[in-house]
């Protein structure tokens, strides 16, 4: 099974997100990042262009030809997250849990303070915990830059 991580209190979710996908790129390790809404996936990657102005985070949609070269993938829907290589990190954008969740080592949620998130958030922990899988909680502190003091959150 898969240890899921939850961060919550992040000021603005998407913000948090790109931080984290800073790190885990920073760390050297390749990172999925899952999302059936459209809109707030094409958000995310709009953020991860302007996140941290001197530097770049390469991401790619997972059907981008380039996608194989990038530290980041980018993945819309269930059958695409399907065929991703098992193992590996994976950052769930999606209200729900990723589908085959136990394909991968580690899974990791950001929690915003909005009353809607902290539930789909609470929903999801459930999900994982009758599914077997390791669920963590962590408290974000409110000081936290990625949590959304960064430029423009």
């Amino acid at each position: 099974m898969s240890r899921v991580d939850f961060a919550y209190g992040a000021a603005h979710r998407l913000r948090m997100a790109c931080g984290t996908a800073a790190r885990h790129v920073g760390a050297g390790r390749r990172l999925l990042v899952y999302c059936t809404d459209e809109r707030r996936l094409r958000r995310f990657d709009a953020l991860l262009w302007e996140f941290e102005p001197a530097s770049f985070i390469p991401h790619a949609l997972a059907d981008d030809p380039l996608a194989d070269r990038a530290d980041v993938i980018l993945v819309a829907d269930a059958a695409t997250l399907a065929g991703m290589p098992p193992g590996g990190w994976l950052l769930n954008l999606d209200l729900d849990c990723p589908p085959q969740a136990e394909r991968f080592e580690r899974i990791l949620e950001i929690v915003s303070g909005h009353e809607a998130d902290i539930q789909a958030a609470r929903a999801r922990w459930s999900r994982y915990q009758q599914a077997g899988h390791d669920v963590r909680g962590h408290r974000l502190p409110s000081s936290h830059p990625a949590a959304g003091n960064h430029r423009g959150a």
